[in-house]
């Protein structure tokens, strides 16, 4: 027999977590449903060198600001993690972990939650479940060609892993530049994007971007011309490590290839490179299988929205995919106004349908 809840959050990780303090705020009844069998969302399971672009109280979910990490200006994804997993327990958040969300359905005046453990029935739902479990490889000739090793973003950790190896790096975003970054030093590297990397000035970090994402959600809302947000400051931040690899020369980045081949991998003017292992830094799309009954995706994989509600099913709501639903909602510093304004809108609705 399912069980019922108000509110069905799906995802426990940084998205999740603000919308049920807000919910929590409201007085709401709602349940949290993670996949993760921890606190700490993916920020579990980034790698080692990983830090914040902005400092602790710049990085922080409503209601409480992360504390600074000693010695430490931009914090540790460890430090996330501690400060996520606090953060649940102080607000008394009904995270239920180690339970998959397998589909949303529409039932009646319900959604209807299925789960690897039950079934849950909800009068609005929150999908929170992020994009870290959908890494994108672009389907570049010859994959299946490469004899050495590949993987993603989320599968990298350490450099040591790679020493003394011939790395291909692909990606010209932050994820990119980084894992460069930590591997310049001790591998043979070849760092390929596809247009020349854009750095933003040093002195800007998320602060900055933070306030970029809202400027130019605000100047669409009101009908203005469009800003360009943060993609117009720049694609990669210069954190401490990016900017020093990049001074010392070892941040030049090559095109983007063309082909993969048994041993490396070629570009369209005949040049070669031979390649122990590449690294797709690539990006990810959103976790939305799990909404598929709804029938709702449109254009380029996303699902219309107002705001953070569906259009075509205002029961549900997303957060924290991107701007396409709220203004820098994947960050931490971003992701509360968005909660704020889904839990009032979804409380605005149960107080109609009672």
């Amino acid at each position: 027999m399912a069980r019922r809840a108000d509110v069905v959050v799906i995802g426990g990780g940084q998205s999740g977590l603000a919308a049920g303090y807000h919910l929590r705020r409201l007085g709401l009844d709602f349940m949290m449903l993670d996949a993760q069998s921890e606190a700490g969302g993916a920020w579990r399971h980034v790698w080692d060198s990983l830090h914040l672009f902005s400092p602790a109280a710049y990085s922080s979910l409503p209601g409480r600001l992360m504390p600074p990490q000693p010695g430490r200006t931009y914090p540790e994804a460890q430090h996330v993690v501690d400060y996520l997993a606090d953060y649940e327990k102080r607000y008394d958040l009904p995270v239920q972990h180690g339970v998959h969300v397998r589909a949303v359905h529409r039932d009646g005046q319900f959604l209807r939650v299925q789960t690897d453990s039950g079934e849950w029935r909800a009068r609005a739902v929150v999908s929170a479940t992020g994009t870290w479990s959908r890494p994108f490889i672009p389907a570049v000739p010859g994959r299946a060609a490469f004899h050495g090793t590949q993987l993603h973003t989320v599968e990298y950790r350490r450099p040591q892993e790679f020493a003394g190896r011939r790395v291909i790096v692909v990606g010209g975003g932050n994820s990119g530049a980084q894992i460069a970054a930590d591997l310049a030093y001790g591998t043979d590297l070849t760092w390929v994007t596809l247009r020349e990397p854009r750095f933003l000035p040093d002195d800007i970090d998320g602060r900055a971007l933070f306030d970029a994402a809202t400027a130019r959600r605000r100047a669409l809302d009101e009908g203005r011309a469009d800003t360009g947000g943060v993609a117009s400051l720049g694609d990669i931040v210069a954190v401490p490590p990016v900017r020093g690899a990049r001074d010392a020369g070892r941040l030049k980045a090559s095109p983007m290839f063309d082909r993969l081949t048994p041993a490396g991998v070629a570009w369209a003017d005949g040049l070669t490179a031979e390649a122990d292992a590449i690294i797709w830094c690539t990006g990810f799309r959103p976790a939305l299988s799990h909404l598929a009954p709804l029938g709702l995706r449109g254009p380029r994989g996303h699902i219309p929205t107002a705001g953070t509600r569906a259009l075509a099913e205002p029961r549900l709501h997303l957060l924290g995919y991107g701007d396409w639903t709220g203004p820098a909602s994947a960050t931490l510093i971003g992701v509360g106004r968005p909660a704020r304004e889904a839990a009032r809108d979804i409380a605005a609705l149960l107080s109609t349908d009672r």
